[in-house]
């Protein structure tokens, strides 16, 4: 194996002699004079040296000025430091240490004393980058499980979304567009008052974005004869629709029991957008009737996508709206349907939601 590389930064020839002879045997060394010597040397030479002994006091460019440069540079920080000082430079010595310096020693040099702190020192720089390379090593292994949690969450949403499909083709880029105006909504409020505490980073709004393909899971429980009507649907026929949402939100929840994973905020965004997405904010909504913000922000993000997206396009049952027509509409929904922060701040910037309306029609 080669041996350590140490840099001996000291102005004094008898110094430099003394520790040569006494480490040159079990180190590779590489001499310096002066400080600014010493910065050239790291400047060409910081990937191979290990270690520095540093003279305190030595004219122009002291000891703590080298070691103020080699702080400031993050591919030196590493190499560690050990000040050699006059007997009388205890305060040479607490500033050195101070300022990052790993140990010292003092003049006149014992060699027994040098080569215990040099190898004390070594073994710990050791210690370090096995810590360090093994802390890489876990963190890529925690990325590549976290990616294989997140491929794993997106098969089943798509399997379970394209079951839904089978029941209901009409509705083809109606998911794809809907998690989009989510997403592009919950950007826009989650930094106000209202929202933030719920919408309070990235991992929620990515949560959100991915389970609202979920949202109506349940039509896969509803029949042909009523999903698929061309006409109105019968009172007794529109019951039996809006038994959809407790039928997709029931499925989720009791994968969630049957997993144990009931605090799971990604499942739990799923249930809320499932059971909830039809939940007014006058409490005229189904299937448990709740009041403004009793239904979760999820699924007010999901109602006003929802909605939406079913007036701008056609279905066996209607016309496409064009979109100022569904703005008209919409806008009437403000307090009664709607969450109304949360509408006004869709209108205000309807130009964004239109420009996914028309990438993905």
């Amino acid at each position: 194996m080669d041996k350590p590389s140490i840099l001996i930064v000291d102005d004094e020839p008898i110094n430099i002699r003394l520790l040569s002879e006494n480490l040159k045997q079990d180190y590779d060394l590489r001499i310096a004079t002066s400080g600014r010597q010493a910065i050239v040397q790291l400047e060409a030479h910081h990937q191979e040296i290990d270690l520095i002994l540093l003279d305190v006091n030595m004219p122009e460019m002291s000891g703590i000025e080298v070691l103020e440069q080699i702080n400031e540079n993050s591919e030196w920080t590493e190499i560690p430091v050990i000040f050699v000082t006059a007997m009388d430079q205890e305060c040479d010595e607490a500033e050195g240490l101070k300022r990052g310096a790993a140990d010292y020693i003092t003049k006149p040099i014992s060699a027994p004393i040098v080569k215990a702190r040099i190898k004390t020192q070594l073994s710990l720089r050791k210690a370090k980058e096995v810590l360090a390379s093994q802390n890489k090593i876990l963190e890529q292994e925690v990325q590549k499980r976290t990616e294989e949690i997140r491929y794993t969450q997106e098969v089943i949403i798509s399997a379970l979304t394209n079951l839904a499909l089978t029941r209901d083709k009409e509705t083809g880029n109606h998911i794809i567009r809907t998690q989009h105006y989510v997403k592009v909504l919950a950007q826009l409020i989650r930094y106000l008052p209202e929202y933030i505490e719920e919408l309070d980073d990235d991992v929620t709004i990515d949560s959100i974005f991915r389970t609202a393909p979920l949202h109506d899971v349940g039509k896969v429980g509803i029949p042909d004869y009523i999903l698929l009507k061309p006409g109105k649907l019968t009172a007794e026929e529109w019951d039996i629709m809006q038994t959809h949402a407790t039928l997709g939100g029931d499925a989720l929840k009791k994968s969630c029991d049957i997993s144990g994973f009931r605090q799971n905020k990604f499942l739990t965004y799923a249930q809320e957008i499932a059971y909830s997405h039809h939940e007014k904010w006058d409490g005229s909504g189904y299937p448990q009737a709740l009041v403004g913000n009793d239904i979760p922000v999820s699924a007010r993000l999901m109602a006003i996508a929802d909605v939406y997206d079913a007036l701008m396009s056609r279905r066996c049952y209607k016309e496409a709206f064009p979109h100022s027509k569904v703005l008209e509409i919409m806008k009437e929904g403000k307090g009664q349907h709607f969450d109304p922060v949360m509408l006004q701040v869709f209108l205000d910037n309807e130009h964004l939601f239109y420009a996914v309306a028309e990438k993905y029609q």
